[in-house]
């Protein structure tokens, strides 16, 4: 939201008030025995000259606090009496004491390796400081209360950018990667990804400036970054109290690393979840025939199906959602889920939170009060997704019970996940159960909803077999995997603008993402299909999915066959290499697919790439956006490998290549360790089992070690001689050759493995 009126004033009807000077310190030592200690700090708005200077308000109230070793938090506070509000994100925290030191001078609260130091002589600052360098700071002028011409008020805080710094991340948004110069609106929206809108709104963003920053607020949070004030990363929310929290790291990642501690790590995802997923698709007429036509041609043309999913129609029409198979099309539910279970297939079913008229639980959940309400006590209801609709309140823990108790009932008729759609479109003219204010439980809600379902998979499946496809997110919904991207076009534009928003979603925290492969609205032409098979089964979720057409590679010709077969075993061969990266994601809050900014802070190219990225550490992407299979990429330092033809690519450079509809730029880092799988047909096996360890350009005396499962391998470059053993002693592993060694050649790269009696 803007304030001012270029540089020099305010908009009409605006007033404000900022720090001019601080009046005292106080110092709260928190708990006996250590921790919780905070630095307070009284700053009046206007200089006091004399003593009837100290009758004036506003006083603004700056306390410093810090949640976590690197990370410091700052809370501004006008009037300290508002019921506190709710809800508010869920925050971990730890017991430790900062330190605190102030003089004359300043006032300084230490925490890790990230100080903030406010000045209590001259002009109103406060710094963040780590090794010694200033990270971003707030001037005079930059912290404030404003109302606006309508009396609202608001608080703000403006960050300094430094020269070259890039802000990233912000949730899953659709248009450049690199936010600086947007103006983005923490508001979810079911507005599709060719706007500015976003289903996943998370007020965090990363910079390559050595800080990343949290904004402490639920509800609608107004980022400027670098747009009102070309220097400055702005944010201002509604209401007396702001909190933010500056996260510090030495690299992107470690930046991460502390931000998912604070707000929650990833949720690993099962093993089974890694492999192909299809869809019924939206709109269109199935029934057990159709899903069974579609299972069959996958297995007869040898394509590997992990999950099939059935959207919306698995229920009758106008009752979405009752959870109650429509009995026209599958009159033996549980006779079919069994059959499909027989073919080793997952099964998700469609949901969303919202209750239509018509829906037998409609009645039900009124007569309960699981309903949301209006003020005067009716059931809140609409008509623009379903006639009459209600929305679930999971504030209420009887009401997410009653709501947990419907998804129970069909996992034990055979189901095993759920698409956990919409939880966007959630109004404010409303009251909820627990008193929650409306306006914060706007995105907030999701998260409830997210986490019940999550919650009941988890109880019924088990801890690390639990999974969700869900669209709408905030703040810590990573925890509750897997995200996909929403309603794109058929288009290779709309194939862009969903990669942006996956990395971006990345940089916030999330550790997997997907995206419907070809696009949901229309029906894609068989070489966009082609080219977006590539970049799906490169992604670290890969579903088939579409709006009013089926998404059956046969379809559309005999080509997206042979793509389709080709690129998905090659998925599950190096399913070794991608759950080590998806259980880096749940230990690190390090995503599985990766912004290239991620992994190479230091290369300046890098900063604004948005059309290729890494998958996992050691593998770089770069999907293909034309029908003639043109494509440009960058090539960071070193010698690069192509994993699909073994040609070596020197880096630094820009690379220009032609594809066909077989190819893709995927290239090895140099000097990583691949673990290679020995089966091309499920994700879930043993991946340590015969193990291809494959070594690119590993210089003389190298050594890295290799994670599989609970196996770790390490291989070592010994002269012209690469060396892999495993580390653990008691690991049941051997060779065709005997002994617990391989060698191969230097040149050969490749050392096979075989866990198993020796």
């Amino acid at each position: 939201m803007k304030f001012t009126d270029g540089y020099w004033l305010l908009r009409e009807g605006v007033t404000a008030a900022h720090p001019a000077e601080v009046l005292d310190v106080t110092v709260d030592e928190g708990a006996p025995g250590g921790g919780g200690r905070t630095l307070e700090i009284h700053a009046p708005t206007t200089p006091v000259r004399h003593r009837g200077d100290l009758l004036k308000g506003p006083v603004v109230t700056i306390t410093a606090h810090a949640p976590l070793p690197g990370v410091v938090g700052i809370t501004l506070t006008h009037f300290a009496g508002e019921r506190p509000p709710a809800p508010r994100f869920e925050l971990n925290t730890a017991e430790f004491a900062p330190r605190i030191e102030y003089d004359d001078e300043s006032a300084t609260l230490t925490s890790g390796d990230l100080s903030v130091r406010v000045a209590r002589t001259g002009p109103w600052q406060v710094e963040f400081l780590a090794h010694g360098r200033v990270l971003t700071r707030s001037g005079p002028k930059d912290m404030g209360i404003l109302r606006d011409a309508d009396g609202t008020h608001y608080l703000r805080e403006q960050l300094g950018l430094g020269v070259g710094t890039s802000v990233y991340g912000l949730g899953e948004r659709f248009g450049p990667l690199v936010k600086n110069g947007q103006v983005v609106d923490m508001w979810n929206a079911d507005g599709g990804t060719a706007t500015e809108q976003a289903y996943k709104n998370a007020p965090f963003y990363l910079t390559d400036a050595g800080y990343g920053v949290f904004v402490d607020h639920p509800g609608r949070v107004s980022f400027e970054v670098g747009s009102e004030a070309v220097s400055r990363v702005q944010f201002s929310v509604e209401g007396q109290r702001l909190t933010y929290y500056v996260v510090q790291g030495d690299s992107p990642k470690d930046i991460l690393r502390r931000y998912t501690e604070l707000t929650g790590r990833p949720a690993l995802p099962p093993a089974w979840s890694f492999g192909l997923w299809l869809s019924t698709s939206f709109t269109t007429s199935y029934d057990e025939e159709t899903v069974t036509s579609f299972i069959e041609g996958m297995r007869s043309r040898e394509l590997p199906l992990s999950v099939f999913h059935f959207d919306c129609f698995w229920m009758r029409e106008f009752n979405w959602c009752d959870f109650a198979w429509d009995p026209r099309v599958f009159p033996d539910p549980e006779g079919m889920l069994g059959r499909l279970k027989e073919r080793g297939l997952r099964v998700c079913v469609w949901i969303n939170p919202y209750i239509a008229q018509r829906s037998p639980l409609f009645e039900e959940g009124r007569a309960l009060g699981h309903l949301l309400r209006r003020p005067d006590g009716g059931v809140w209801q609409w008509d623009l997704w379903q006639p009459g609709m209600a929305l679930v309140d999971f504030t209420s823990p009887a009401a997410r019970e009653w709501y947990a108790a419907k998804l129970e009932a069909l996992l034990g008729q055979g189901v095993d996940c759920f698409k956990t759609d919409f939880g966007e479109r959630v109004p404010v003219d409303v009251a909820y159960a627990d008193g929650s204010d409306p306006e914060r439980m706007h995105n907030y809600y999701t998260y409830l909803y997210n986490r019940t379902v999550f919650d009941v998979l988890r109880k019924h499946r088990g801890e690390g077999e639990a999974v969700v496809f869900a669209r709408s997110a905030t703040a810590g919904s990573q925890q509750f995997p897997v995200h996909w991207g929403g309603d794109c076009e058929a288009t290779y534009e709309s194939m862009a603008e969903s990669l942006r928003g996956g990395l971006s979603l990345g940089l916030t925290g999330f550790g997997y993402w997907s995206h419907d492969i070809g696009g949901f609205e229309g029906t894609p032409s068989a070489a966009l299909f082609k080219r977006w098979i590539a970049f799906g089964l490169l992604s670290s979720h890969s579903r088939l999915h579409g709006s009013s057409s089926y998404r059956v590679p046969w379809l559309f010709d005999e080509e997206a066959v042979d793509v389709l077969r080709l690129f998905t075993r090659l998925k599950l061969r190096l399913m070794p290499y991608l759950y080590e990266a998806a259980r880096t994601a749940h230990r690190e809050g390090v995503p599985v697919m990766r912004a290239m900014v991620l992994e190479f802070p230091d290369d300046p190219a890098c900063a604004h790439l948005e059309r290729q990225y890494m998958l996992g550490s050691d593998l770089l992407v770069a999907p293909v956006f034309d029908d003639a299979g043109d494509v440009s990429y960058y090539v960071p330092e070193g010698t690069w490998t192509r994993y699909l033809d073994g040609r070596a690519v020197i880096g630094p450079r820009w690379v220009r290549e032609r594809h066909g509809f077989d190819s893709v730029p995927l290239l090895v880092r140099p000097g990583a360790v691949l673990p290679v799988g020995a089966v091309d047909d499920r994700p879930d096996y043993d991946h340590a089992d015969r193990v291809t360890l494959r070594a690119y350009g590993l210089e003389r005396g190298a050594r890295v070690t290799v994670p599989v499962g609970d196996v770790t391998f390490t291989v070592v470059r010994e002269g012209d001689t690469l060396r892999a053993s495993c580390d653990d002693p008691a690991a049941p592993w051997g060779l065709s050759s005997g002994g617990r060694e391989a060698r191969a050649a230097a040149g050969t790269g490749f050392l096979t493995l075989e866990l198993g009696p020796s």
